[in-house]
Protein backbone atom coordinates (compact mmCIF):
# COMPACT_ATOMS: atom_id res chain seq x y z
CA UNK A 1 0.00 0.00 0.00
CA UNK A 2 1.77 3.39 -1.32
CA UNK A 3 1.25 6.28 1.11
CA UNK A 4 1.71 9.63 0.28
CA UNK A 5 2.08 11.86 2.91
CA UNK A 6 4.39 14.58 1.60
CA UNK A 7 3.92 17.98 0.31
CA UNK A 8 7.52 19.44 -1.44
CA UNK A 9 7.62 23.03 -0.01
CA UNK A 10 11.11 25.35 0.17
CA UNK A 11 12.83 22.31 -1.73
CA UNK A 12 11.60 19.93 1.11
CA UNK A 13 8.93 17.21 1.33
CA UNK A 14 7.29 18.41 4.51
CA UNK A 15 3.83 17.16 6.34
CA UNK A 16 1.40 19.32 5.36
CA UNK A 17 -1.11 20.94 7.49
CA UNK A 18 -4.26 19.36 6.01
CA UNK A 19 -4.86 15.88 7.35
CA UNK A 20 -8.17 14.91 5.31
CA UNK A 21 -6.90 11.21 3.04
CA UNK A 22 -7.83 10.49 -0.48
CA UNK A 23 -8.24 6.92 -2.07
CA UNK A 24 -6.00 5.94 -4.87
CA UNK A 25 -6.91 3.29 -6.83
CA UNK A 26 -5.74 0.99 -9.94
CA UNK A 27 -7.51 1.74 -12.71
CA UNK A 28 -6.90 -1.92 -14.72
CA UNK A 29 -8.14 -3.67 -11.50
CA UNK A 30 -10.19 -1.01 -8.87
CA UNK A 31 -7.87 -2.26 -6.12
CA UNK A 32 -7.20 0.38 -3.32
CA UNK A 33 -3.46 0.80 -4.22
CA UNK A 34 -2.63 3.81 -1.69
CA UNK A 35 -3.95 6.87 -0.27
CA UNK A 36 -2.67 10.59 -0.28
CA UNK A 37 -2.99 13.20 2.48
CA UNK A 38 -4.68 15.78 0.96
CA UNK A 39 -3.43 19.62 1.30
CA UNK A 40 -5.13 22.86 2.81
CA UNK A 41 -5.16 26.85 2.42
CA UNK A 42 -2.62 26.99 4.77
CA UNK A 43 -0.27 24.79 2.55
CA UNK A 44 -1.33 26.73 -0.35
CA UNK A 45 -0.24 29.84 1.14
CA UNK A 46 3.26 28.47 2.53
CA UNK A 47 3.75 27.22 -0.85
CA UNK A 48 3.51 30.80 -2.30
CA UNK A 49 4.81 32.35 0.40
CA UNK A 50 7.81 30.20 -0.56
CA UNK A 51 7.86 31.13 -4.16
CA UNK A 52 7.69 34.32 -3.20
CA UNK A 53 10.79 34.56 -1.00
CA UNK A 54 12.51 32.54 -3.84
CA UNK A 55 11.22 35.19 -6.43
CA UNK A 56 14.02 38.31 -6.04
CA UNK A 57 16.82 35.72 -6.72
CA UNK A 58 15.51 33.59 -9.53
CA UNK A 59 14.86 36.79 -11.34
CA UNK A 60 17.73 37.97 -11.24
CA UNK A 61 19.83 34.60 -12.98
CA UNK A 62 21.22 34.95 -16.12
CA UNK A 63 20.58 33.16 -19.06
CA UNK A 64 23.23 30.46 -18.00
CA UNK A 65 22.14 30.19 -14.78
CA UNK A 66 18.89 29.37 -16.23
CA UNK A 67 19.85 26.64 -18.76
CA UNK A 68 22.30 25.26 -15.91
CA UNK A 69 18.67 24.95 -13.85
CA UNK A 70 16.84 23.05 -16.79
CA UNK A 71 19.74 20.61 -17.44
CA UNK A 72 20.28 19.36 -14.01
CA UNK A 73 16.30 18.98 -13.95
CA UNK A 74 16.53 16.97 -17.42
CA UNK A 75 19.31 14.67 -16.31
CA UNK A 76 17.46 13.97 -12.81
CA UNK A 77 14.14 13.01 -14.57
CA UNK A 78 15.95 11.03 -17.10
CA UNK A 79 18.02 8.93 -14.21
CA UNK A 80 15.46 6.57 -13.78
CA UNK A 81 12.58 6.34 -16.51
CA UNK A 82 11.26 2.85 -15.08
CA UNK A 83 10.57 4.30 -12.29
CA UNK A 84 7.77 6.47 -13.66
CA UNK A 85 6.95 4.44 -15.91
CA UNK A 86 5.76 1.99 -13.68
CA UNK A 87 4.19 4.08 -11.35
CA UNK A 88 2.14 6.00 -14.31
CA UNK A 89 0.98 2.25 -15.15
CA UNK A 90 0.07 1.57 -12.04
CA UNK A 91 -1.98 4.66 -11.11
CA UNK A 92 -3.05 5.56 -14.29
CA UNK A 93 -3.00 2.49 -16.53
CA UNK A 94 -1.41 4.41 -19.42
CA UNK A 95 -0.89 2.11 -22.31
CA UNK A 96 2.53 1.17 -22.50
CA UNK A 97 3.05 3.25 -25.69
CA UNK A 98 1.76 6.52 -23.94
CA UNK A 99 3.45 5.74 -20.72
CA UNK A 100 7.16 6.00 -22.57
CA UNK A 101 6.51 8.89 -24.89
CA UNK A 102 4.83 11.07 -21.50
CA UNK A 103 8.47 10.33 -19.61
CA UNK A 104 10.70 10.33 -22.74
CA UNK A 105 8.29 14.03 -23.74
CA UNK A 106 9.07 15.01 -19.65
CA UNK A 107 12.88 15.15 -20.27
CA UNK A 108 12.40 16.91 -23.58
CA UNK A 109 10.89 19.61 -22.36
CA UNK A 110 13.76 20.81 -20.42
CA UNK A 111 15.82 20.58 -23.51
CA UNK A 112 13.64 22.81 -25.56
CA UNK A 113 13.11 25.12 -22.75
CA UNK A 114 17.31 25.39 -22.20
CA UNK A 115 17.40 26.08 -25.99
CA UNK A 116 14.65 28.63 -26.15
CA UNK A 117 16.26 30.56 -23.47
CA UNK A 118 19.62 30.48 -25.20
CA UNK A 119 18.11 32.14 -28.14
CA UNK A 120 15.40 34.38 -26.36
CA UNK A 121 16.04 37.97 -26.54
CA UNK A 122 15.48 39.48 -23.43
CA UNK A 123 17.31 42.82 -24.20
CA UNK A 124 15.92 44.77 -26.87
CA UNK A 125 15.36 48.29 -28.39
CA UNK A 126 12.20 49.58 -29.29
CA UNK A 127 13.16 53.01 -31.20
CA UNK A 128 15.21 54.69 -28.26
CA UNK A 129 14.65 53.19 -25.38
CA UNK A 130 15.64 50.13 -24.08
CA UNK A 131 13.48 47.05 -23.39
CA UNK A 132 13.86 44.51 -21.02
CA UNK A 133 11.53 41.50 -20.63
CA UNK A 134 11.38 40.40 -17.08
CA UNK A 135 9.46 38.01 -14.89
CA UNK A 136 5.64 39.11 -13.95
CA UNK A 137 6.28 37.11 -10.25
CA UNK A 138 5.07 34.07 -8.32
CA UNK A 139 3.30 31.34 -10.82
CA UNK A 140 0.39 28.94 -9.71
CA UNK A 141 -0.10 26.17 -12.08
CA UNK A 142 -2.71 23.29 -12.20
CA UNK A 143 -2.42 20.39 -13.93
CA UNK A 144 -4.87 17.16 -14.72
CA UNK A 145 -4.21 13.30 -14.34
CA UNK A 146 -4.30 12.58 -18.22
CA UNK A 147 -0.42 13.38 -18.50
CA UNK A 148 1.18 14.23 -15.02
CA UNK A 149 4.61 14.27 -16.02
CA UNK A 150 4.15 15.94 -19.30
CA UNK A 151 2.30 18.57 -17.77
CA UNK A 152 4.07 19.48 -14.74
CA UNK A 153 7.51 18.90 -16.72
CA UNK A 154 6.05 21.92 -18.97
CA UNK A 155 5.11 24.34 -15.88
CA UNK A 156 7.86 24.23 -13.99
CA UNK A 157 10.66 24.39 -17.00
CA UNK A 158 8.79 27.51 -18.00
CA UNK A 159 8.66 29.31 -14.46
CA UNK A 160 12.20 28.61 -14.64
CA UNK A 161 13.16 29.90 -18.23
CA UNK A 162 11.48 33.25 -17.72
CA UNK A 163 12.97 33.57 -13.88
CA UNK A 164 9.78 33.27 -12.45
CA UNK A 165 8.69 30.94 -9.43
CA UNK A 166 6.05 28.30 -9.44
CA UNK A 167 3.83 26.80 -7.16
CA UNK A 168 2.03 23.86 -8.92
CA UNK A 169 -1.37 21.79 -7.88
CA UNK A 170 -1.20 18.49 -9.42
CA UNK A 171 -4.48 16.40 -9.93
CA UNK A 172 -4.51 14.85 -6.55
CA UNK A 173 -5.42 10.92 -8.00
CA UNK A 174 -2.26 11.21 -9.39
CA UNK A 175 -0.48 11.39 -6.29
CA UNK A 176 1.60 8.00 -6.51
CA UNK A 177 3.45 9.57 -9.65
CA UNK A 178 3.47 13.16 -8.39
CA UNK A 179 5.24 12.25 -5.55
CA UNK A 180 8.08 10.30 -7.80
CA UNK A 181 8.24 13.05 -9.90
CA UNK A 182 9.15 15.42 -7.36
CA UNK A 183 12.11 12.82 -5.84
CA UNK A 184 13.51 13.15 -9.29
CA UNK A 185 12.80 17.09 -9.35
CA UNK A 186 14.53 17.29 -6.03
CA UNK A 187 17.46 15.60 -7.01
CA UNK A 188 18.79 17.98 -9.22
CA UNK A 189 19.63 20.26 -6.22
CA UNK A 190 17.87 23.60 -7.28
CA UNK A 191 17.26 26.10 -4.78
CA UNK A 192 14.66 26.04 -2.41
CA UNK A 193 11.61 28.07 -3.30
CA UNK A 194 11.80 27.91 -6.99
CA UNK A 195 9.30 25.06 -7.48
CA UNK A 196 6.67 24.08 -4.88
CA UNK A 197 4.26 21.28 -5.49
CA UNK A 198 0.62 20.65 -3.33
CA UNK A 199 -1.37 17.91 -3.73
CA UNK A 200 -5.03 19.17 -3.19
CA UNK A 201 -8.26 19.42 -4.26
CA UNK A 202 -9.70 22.37 -6.74
CA UNK A 203 -12.18 23.97 -4.67
CA UNK A 204 -9.46 24.36 -1.86
CA UNK A 205 -6.26 24.70 -2.77
CA UNK A 206 -6.90 25.23 -6.71
CA UNK A 207 -9.24 28.08 -5.01
CA UNK A 208 -6.68 29.16 -2.45
CA UNK A 209 -3.53 29.49 -5.13
CA UNK A 210 -6.00 31.37 -7.67
CA UNK A 211 -7.29 33.84 -5.45
CA UNK A 212 -3.84 34.40 -3.46
CA UNK A 213 -2.53 37.87 -3.78
CA UNK A 214 1.06 37.28 -4.43
CA UNK A 215 0.33 34.93 -7.64
CA UNK A 216 0.67 37.44 -10.65
CA UNK A 217 0.02 34.32 -13.37
CA UNK A 218 -2.55 31.61 -13.42
CA UNK A 219 -1.23 28.73 -15.76
CA UNK A 220 -3.77 26.38 -15.78
CA UNK A 221 -4.66 22.87 -17.85
CA UNK A 222 -8.15 21.09 -17.86
CA UNK A 223 -10.99 21.48 -18.85
CA UNK A 224 -13.47 24.50 -20.19
CA UNK A 225 -16.08 24.20 -17.33
CA UNK A 226 -13.07 24.92 -14.54
CA UNK A 227 -11.18 27.53 -16.51
CA UNK A 228 -14.43 29.65 -16.05
CA UNK A 229 -13.97 29.60 -12.35
CA UNK A 230 -10.53 29.96 -12.41
CA UNK A 231 -10.99 33.38 -14.46
CA UNK A 232 -13.25 34.83 -12.64
CA UNK A 233 -11.13 34.66 -9.39
CA UNK A 234 -8.14 35.89 -11.07
CA UNK A 235 -10.09 39.09 -12.31
CA UNK A 236 -10.51 40.93 -8.68
CA UNK A 237 -6.71 40.40 -8.85
CA UNK A 238 -5.55 41.18 -12.18
CA UNK A 239 -3.65 38.11 -12.80
CA UNK A 240 -3.04 36.94 -15.70
CA UNK A 241 -4.25 33.72 -17.14
CA UNK A 242 -2.81 30.87 -19.22
CA UNK A 243 -5.75 28.24 -20.21
CA UNK A 244 -5.27 25.18 -22.07
CA UNK A 245 -8.10 23.10 -22.15
CA UNK A 246 -10.69 21.12 -23.75
CA UNK A 247 -11.01 19.78 -27.70
CA UNK A 248 -13.12 17.95 -30.14
CA UNK A 249 -10.79 17.42 -33.04
CA UNK A 250 -12.21 17.05 -36.40
CA UNK A 251 -9.61 14.21 -38.21
CA UNK A 252 -10.64 15.09 -41.82
CA UNK A 253 -10.35 12.45 -44.71
CA UNK A 254 -9.75 14.33 -47.52
CA UNK A 255 -11.21 12.60 -50.86
CA UNK A 256 -8.32 11.46 -52.32
CA UNK A 257 -6.83 10.06 -48.60
CA UNK A 258 -5.20 6.28 -49.19
CA UNK A 259 -7.40 4.27 -46.57
CA UNK A 260 -5.07 1.80 -45.90
CA UNK A 261 -2.74 4.53 -44.26
CA UNK A 262 -5.11 6.89 -42.97
CA UNK A 263 -7.10 5.03 -41.49
CA UNK A 264 -4.82 3.53 -38.78
CA UNK A 265 -3.85 7.41 -38.41
CA UNK A 266 -7.12 8.48 -37.90
CA UNK A 267 -7.92 6.21 -35.30
CA UNK A 268 -4.76 6.62 -33.33
CA UNK A 269 -5.69 10.34 -33.24
CA UNK A 270 -9.56 9.42 -32.04
CA UNK A 271 -7.93 6.78 -29.17
CA UNK A 272 -4.77 8.10 -28.41
CA UNK A 273 -4.73 7.99 -24.58
CA UNK A 274 -7.13 5.61 -24.28
CA UNK A 275 -9.11 8.88 -25.70
CA UNK A 276 -8.34 11.05 -22.65
CA UNK A 277 -6.76 13.65 -24.70
CA UNK A 278 -7.82 17.14 -25.42
CA UNK A 279 -5.75 16.80 -28.51
CA UNK A 280 -7.70 14.10 -29.59
CA UNK A 281 -9.33 13.70 -33.02
CA UNK A 282 -12.89 12.38 -32.20
CA UNK A 283 -14.96 13.71 -35.26
CA UNK A 284 -14.17 12.03 -38.27
CA UNK A 285 -14.90 13.69 -41.47
CA UNK A 286 -15.29 11.79 -44.87
CA UNK A 287 -16.73 12.08 -48.03
CA UNK A 288 -20.15 11.02 -48.18
CA UNK A 289 -19.44 8.65 -51.51
CA UNK A 290 -16.49 7.15 -49.05
CA UNK A 291 -18.36 6.65 -46.33
CA UNK A 292 -19.36 2.83 -46.45
CA UNK A 293 -15.98 1.97 -47.36
CA UNK A 294 -14.77 4.32 -44.41
CA UNK A 295 -17.14 3.01 -42.08
CA UNK A 296 -16.78 -0.65 -42.64
CA UNK A 297 -12.57 0.01 -42.25
CA UNK A 298 -12.94 1.94 -38.89
CA UNK A 299 -15.04 -0.61 -37.58
CA UNK A 300 -12.85 -3.62 -38.89
CA UNK A 301 -9.55 -1.53 -37.25
CA UNK A 302 -11.29 -0.78 -34.27
CA UNK A 303 -12.05 -4.46 -33.69
CA UNK A 304 -8.73 -5.55 -34.21
CA UNK A 305 -7.61 -3.26 -31.38
CA UNK A 306 -6.39 -4.69 -28.10
CA UNK A 307 -7.52 -3.40 -24.91
CA UNK A 308 -7.19 -4.18 -21.42
CA UNK A 309 -3.82 -4.18 -19.17
CA UNK A 310 -1.35 -1.11 -19.77
CA UNK A 311 1.46 -3.54 -18.97
CA UNK A 312 1.10 -5.92 -22.05
CA UNK A 313 2.85 -3.49 -25.01
CA UNK A 314 0.35 -4.83 -27.43
CA UNK A 315 -2.16 -3.03 -25.59
CA UNK A 316 -3.65 0.16 -27.40
CA UNK A 317 -6.46 1.23 -25.13
CA UNK A 318 -5.89 0.88 -21.33
CA UNK A 319 -8.72 1.64 -18.73
CA UNK A 320 -10.18 5.01 -18.01
CA UNK A 321 -8.47 7.01 -15.09
CA UNK A 322 -11.26 6.55 -12.62
CA UNK A 323 -15.00 4.93 -12.15
CA UNK A 324 -16.11 8.68 -12.65
CA UNK A 325 -14.62 8.64 -15.86
CA UNK A 326 -16.23 5.07 -16.85
CA UNK A 327 -19.23 6.76 -15.76
CA UNK A 328 -19.01 9.33 -18.07
CA UNK A 329 -18.37 7.83 -21.20
CA UNK A 330 -20.92 5.22 -20.64
CA UNK A 331 -23.40 7.88 -20.78
CA UNK A 332 -22.33 9.64 -24.06
CA UNK A 333 -22.82 6.16 -25.44
CA UNK A 334 -26.08 5.92 -24.15
CA UNK A 335 -26.67 9.55 -25.11
CA UNK A 336 -25.26 9.01 -28.82
CA UNK A 337 -28.01 6.46 -29.27
CA UNK A 338 -30.76 8.25 -28.10
CA UNK A 339 -29.65 11.11 -30.00
CA UNK A 340 -30.24 8.74 -33.07
CA UNK A 341 -26.43 7.89 -34.33
CA UNK A 342 -25.88 4.12 -35.65
CA UNK A 343 -23.66 2.26 -33.60
CA UNK A 344 -20.59 0.37 -35.96
CA UNK A 345 -18.85 -1.15 -33.20
CA UNK A 346 -18.38 -0.98 -29.12
CA UNK A 347 -20.78 0.29 -27.46
CA UNK A 348 -21.62 -0.22 -23.30
CA UNK A 349 -20.43 -1.36 -20.88
CA UNK A 350 -16.54 -3.68 -21.00
CA UNK A 351 -15.29 -5.50 -23.54
CA UNK A 352 -16.05 -8.89 -23.75
CA UNK A 353 -13.86 -11.27 -21.39
CA UNK A 354 -13.10 -8.36 -19.04
CA UNK A 355 -14.56 -8.00 -15.61
CA UNK A 356 -12.94 -6.20 -13.58
CA UNK A 357 -11.18 -2.48 -14.36
CA UNK A 358 -12.20 0.98 -15.46
CA UNK A 359 -12.47 -0.13 -19.26
CA UNK A 360 -14.60 0.95 -21.83
CA UNK A 361 -15.35 -0.32 -25.49
CA UNK A 362 -13.50 1.24 -28.36
CA UNK A 363 -16.37 2.69 -29.86
CA UNK A 364 -17.63 4.33 -33.35
CA UNK A 365 -21.00 6.01 -34.32
CA UNK A 366 -22.00 6.53 -37.79
CA UNK A 367 -24.53 8.50 -39.48
CA UNK A 368 -23.79 11.94 -36.72
CA UNK A 369 -24.72 15.26 -37.60
CA UNK A 370 -22.52 17.84 -36.19
CA UNK A 371 -25.60 19.27 -34.59
CA UNK A 372 -25.24 16.43 -32.00
CA UNK A 373 -23.88 16.35 -28.72
CA UNK A 374 -21.80 13.56 -29.28
CA UNK A 375 -20.13 15.23 -31.87
CA UNK A 376 -19.87 19.03 -29.72
CA UNK A 377 -19.40 17.89 -26.10
CA UNK A 378 -15.92 16.63 -25.16
CA UNK A 379 -16.50 12.92 -23.89
CA UNK A 380 -12.74 12.35 -22.95
CA UNK A 381 -12.61 8.12 -23.76
CA UNK A 382 -12.39 6.15 -26.49
CA UNK A 383 -15.63 7.17 -28.33
CA UNK A 384 -15.43 8.16 -32.44
CA UNK A 385 -18.24 9.87 -34.20
CA UNK A 386 -18.19 9.27 -38.30
CA UNK A 387 -19.49 12.44 -40.11
CA UNK A 388 -20.26 12.50 -43.83
CA UNK A 389 -19.18 15.66 -46.43
CA UNK A 390 -20.14 17.01 -49.96
CA UNK A 391 -17.22 18.72 -50.69
CA UNK A 392 -14.08 20.24 -48.99
CA UNK A 393 -16.40 23.97 -48.28
CA UNK A 394 -18.08 21.47 -46.13
CA UNK A 395 -15.71 20.15 -44.43
CA UNK A 396 -14.09 23.22 -43.73
CA UNK A 397 -17.45 24.21 -42.34
CA UNK A 398 -18.14 21.13 -40.25
CA UNK A 399 -15.01 20.80 -38.77
CA UNK A 400 -14.42 24.55 -37.42
CA UNK A 401 -18.09 24.40 -36.37
CA UNK A 402 -17.09 23.55 -32.99
CA UNK A 403 -17.01 26.05 -29.33
CA UNK A 404 -13.28 24.16 -29.50
CA UNK A 405 -10.35 24.61 -31.37
CA UNK A 406 -7.54 22.92 -30.06
CA UNK A 407 -5.93 20.30 -32.59
CA UNK A 408 -7.09 19.36 -36.00
CA UNK A 409 -5.62 16.38 -38.35
CA UNK A 410 -5.69 16.52 -42.15
CA UNK A 411 -5.25 12.92 -43.94
CA UNK A 412 -4.36 13.28 -47.90
CA UNK A 413 -2.08 11.69 -50.69
CA UNK A 414 -1.24 14.94 -51.44
CA UNK A 415 0.36 16.90 -49.14
CA UNK A 416 0.31 20.57 -50.75
CA UNK A 417 -3.52 19.93 -50.77
CA UNK A 418 -3.45 18.92 -47.01
CA UNK A 419 -1.47 22.50 -46.39
CA UNK A 420 -4.12 24.25 -48.27
CA UNK A 421 -7.05 22.71 -46.40
CA UNK A 422 -4.87 23.35 -42.92
CA UNK A 423 -4.91 26.75 -43.82
CA UNK A 424 -8.68 26.88 -43.53
CA UNK A 425 -9.30 25.35 -40.06
CA UNK A 426 -9.99 27.69 -36.79
CA UNK A 427 -7.00 25.38 -34.64
CA UNK A 428 -3.93 26.05 -32.47
CA UNK A 429 -2.49 22.99 -34.36
CA UNK A 430 -3.37 21.27 -37.67
CA UNK A 431 -1.31 17.56 -37.68
CA UNK A 432 -1.11 16.59 -41.38
CA UNK A 433 -0.88 12.80 -42.21
CA UNK A 434 0.13 11.83 -38.56
CA UNK A 435 3.17 14.02 -38.67
CA UNK A 436 5.11 12.84 -35.50
CA UNK A 437 4.84 15.14 -32.54
CA UNK A 438 6.94 18.61 -32.87
CA UNK A 439 8.45 19.71 -29.37
CA UNK A 440 8.68 23.34 -30.50
CA UNK A 441 5.76 24.03 -31.92
CA UNK A 442 3.78 26.61 -30.09
CA UNK A 443 0.71 24.49 -27.83
CA UNK A 444 -2.40 26.12 -27.21
CA UNK A 445 -6.02 26.76 -28.67
CA UNK A 446 -8.52 29.05 -30.42
CA UNK A 447 -12.05 29.90 -29.04
CA UNK A 448 -12.85 28.34 -25.92
CA UNK A 449 -9.77 25.84 -25.84
CA UNK A 450 -7.46 27.77 -24.37
CA UNK A 451 -6.07 31.39 -24.20
CA UNK A 452 -1.86 32.49 -24.47
CA UNK A 453 0.17 29.41 -25.81
CA UNK A 454 3.03 27.24 -24.22
CA UNK A 455 6.15 25.81 -25.50
CA UNK A 456 8.74 27.45 -26.62
CA UNK A 457 9.70 31.73 -27.06
CA UNK A 458 6.06 31.84 -27.39
CA UNK A 459 5.61 29.90 -23.78
CA UNK A 460 7.97 32.28 -22.39
CA UNK A 461 5.75 35.11 -24.03
CA UNK A 462 3.03 34.37 -21.79
CA UNK A 463 4.78 34.63 -18.62
CA UNK A 464 6.85 37.64 -19.27
CA UNK A 465 6.27 41.61 -19.03
CA UNK A 466 8.14 44.35 -20.61
CA UNK A 467 9.92 47.24 -19.22
CA UNK A 468 10.80 49.75 -21.37
CA UNK A 469 13.34 52.41 -20.32
CA UNK A 470 13.81 55.91 -21.71
CA UNK A 471 16.04 58.25 -21.85
CA UNK A 472 16.97 61.60 -23.41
Amino acid sequence: MHKVEHVYIDGQFVIPDGDQRLDLYNPATEERIGEVRIANEKDARSAVLAAKQAFPAMAATTKAERIDMLNSLRDAVAARPSELIETMTEEYGAPAYFAAFSVRNATSIFDIMAETVGAYDFDRVAGRSAVKMLPRGVIAAITPWNSNFGFMATKIAHAIGSGSTIVIKPAEQSAMQTQVFAERLHAAGLPGGIFNIVNGTGPVVGAALTGDPDVATISFTGSTAAARIIQRAAIDGMKRVILELGGKGPTVLLPDAELDTAIPIALMAGFTNSGQACVAGTRILAPRARLAEVARRLTNETEGLKVGDARDPQIRIGPLANAAQWERVQSYIRLGLREGATLLTGGEGRPGGVEKGWFARPTIFADVTNQMRIAREEIFGPVICLIGYDDENEAAAIANDSVYGLQAYVLSADVDRARCFADRLMAGRVVINGAPHDPRAPFGGFKQSGLGREIGSYGLDELLEPRAILTP
